[in-house]
């Protein structure tokens, strides 16, 4: 959202934050592609060829060796158009889905925050691991953790859908915030107040500084909420043997509904899920044969799941394999696809806001519409030629999940939405630009027109009306005063009558208007009413 404070107003949110130093948790991330070299493995150069170029651009810029060790340079936006903050302090993050179970702790393997150039959208990236899990626990945690805040309370107060509990572990061990879904009142008086949802506190405190616009803390970074609740997730899945699945598992996994009962069959009707395999599979290595066998990627848009076989070596290395391809190729196809909805739905939302700020009473208002509306324009025209793009990587499997995501997420139909109504605005400006133009030369030719008769009278042959050419000085200062009052006022009266002179004069040139009838519409020019 945009700063209340007047000193960030021409700055990236990305710059505020890497200036606030040691009072933020977050530190800009020197990649990989502009770091070490020794950083740089075979696994980061399978990722950057795998992109087509005007995508490698996007993801790494150009020409971004030439700045390394020049920080001015290393700074400029043009060169990096994504830029990554990451924290360190926290380690893990203990999880219990339901009363009265274990709780389960997973490593925190990475916290970043995305930004991007141009664009007001911040995506928070969290990787989390896990080893010896029970396929049910696996499902319940993909299903109830990533929710920034309850749905809803069950009779008994739990919180619907979310974990039981979360707690963020420092290396220590020490907790560093808790999760606060069970308390009902907090989240209800919120949002009676602010008619928007209240961030859960253990999201709230990973997010900081940046704090909820809704939010009373203070904060020179504030941001809102722009897609659903439920956080999209991706999961690597390792099983032992990945073939003992039923389609049940597998329908659970592909649209992320949590863990059945032991007995339980498939969680919508039959017909719903009569495609289900064409629709959320893709099955290319879904043999038992090849690098990977038994391997199979299942997507949503919402979320992307891959499982395969633990006893496979290429499914399970993290530089030339499945490990490294989900963490590199899958996780950057996926993270665009919901950039780029994310980017869709936020200009949506800034039009919304342009006509709630609009009153047409107001001229200020108005000027302030017009000049939202045309930099909303400018930044959709920017964002179709750096961000949006159908085709990522002509590597098939790339292409297909990308494809499988983007169906899935309606990018094409949302972007044509967005565009048609950004476009519409944009017509409404010009049609209004035109009407007053058209308005403004009606008004000075009545002007000009009037004008004509008393110049081309006092100037016929050079005539003047008073000699004074011999006159003194003061007595020309005089008349000079009186005439330039009287034909100002004369202009001015001209102008503001110029609506109903200017139907005069269209009276006057309409042939099938009687006499009388022109005599009528010259007594209008004084007669009292409104335009």
């Amino acid at each position: 959202m945009p700063s209340p404070d007047a000193r960030h107003t021409h700055h990236g949110p990305w710059q505020v934050l890497r200036d606030m130093g040691d009072a933020s948790p977050w530190r800009e991330e020197v990649d990989e592609y502009t770091g070490d070299s020794s950083r740089f493995h075979e696994r980061h150069y399978h990722e950057f060829v795998s992109f087509l170029p005007y995508v490698q651009r996007f993801l790494y810029g150009e020409g971004r060796s030439r700045n390394k060790g020049d920080d001015s340079a290393s700074g400029s936006d043009g060169d990096s158009p994504m830029r990554i903050f990451r924290r360190h302090d926290i380690a893990a993050v203990r999880v219990v889905s339901q009363l009265g179970d274990a709780p389960i702790t997973l490593d925190v393997v990475h916290c970043d925050l995305y930004f991007f150039f141009d664009i007001d959208v911040v995506l928070l990236n969290l990787e989390v691991g896990v080893n010896h899990l029970s396929l049910a626990q696996a499902q319940d945690i993909l299903y109830r953790f990533g929710r920034a805040y309850p749905s809803g309370w069950e009779p008994d107060g739990s919180a619907l859908h979310c974990m039981a509990s979360v707690e963020w572990l420092g290396a220590d061990g020490r907790v560093l915030a808790s999760s606060d879904a069970q308390q009902r009142e907090s989240f209800l008086s919120h949002v009676a107040q602010h008619r928007a949802p209240r961030i859960s506190s253990h999201w709230a405190y990973l997010m900081q500084p940046l704090v909820s616009d809704h939010s009373e803390d203070p904060g020179a970074l504030r941001y809102r909420q722009i897609e659903y609740y439920r956080m999209p997730v991706m999961a690597y899945l390792s099983m032992d043997d990945p073939r003992r699945l039923t389609r049940d598992d597998f329908v659970r996994l592909a649209l992320v509904t949590g863990a059945g009962a032991t007995d339980a069959h498939l969680p919508y009707a039959d017909h719903h899920l009569a495609d289900f395999e064409h629709r959320y599979c893709y099955d290319r290595f879904w043999v038992d044969a090849g690098a990977a066998p038994n391997t199979r990627y299942l997507c949503n848009g919402h979320a992307l799941v891959v499982v395969g076989d633990a006893n496979s070596e290429f499914f399970c290395c993290r530089d030339r394999g499945v490990l490294a391809q989900f963490r590199h190729q899958h996780f950057l196809l996926f993270l665009i696809a919901h950039f780029q909805k994310a980017s869709l739905l936020m200009f949506s939302d800034q039009l919304v806001e342009a006509l709630k700020r609009l009153d047409i009473r107001s001229t200020p208002s108005v000027k302030q519409f017009k000049r939202a509306i045309r930099a909303s324009f400018e930044r959709f025209l920017r964002f179709t030629h750096r961000y949006w793009f159908h085709e990522i990587s002509e590597q098939a499997q790339v292409r297909a999940l990308s494809h499988m995501c983007a169906t899935h997420l309606g990018l094409d139909p949302l972007y044509d939405e967005v565009k048609s109504r950004i476009a519409d605005m944009n017509t409404y400006l010009d049609a209004d630009s035109l009407r007053r133009q058209a308005s403004t030369v009606v008004r000075l030719t009545v002007v000009t027109l009037f004008g004509l008769i008393g110049t081309v009278t006092t100037g016929f042959l050079g005539m003047n009306l008073l000699a004074e050419a011999d006159a003194p000085l003061w007595r020309k200062a005089i008349w000079f005063g009186v005439v330039f009052a009287f034909t100002t006022w004369l202009t001015i009266y001209t102008m503001v009558k110029s609506q109903r002179l200017s139907d005069f004069i269209d009276a006057l040139s309409n042939d099938r208007l009687g006499f009388r009838g022109k005599l009528a519409a010259l007594a209008r020019v004084w007669r009292a009413g409104t335009d």
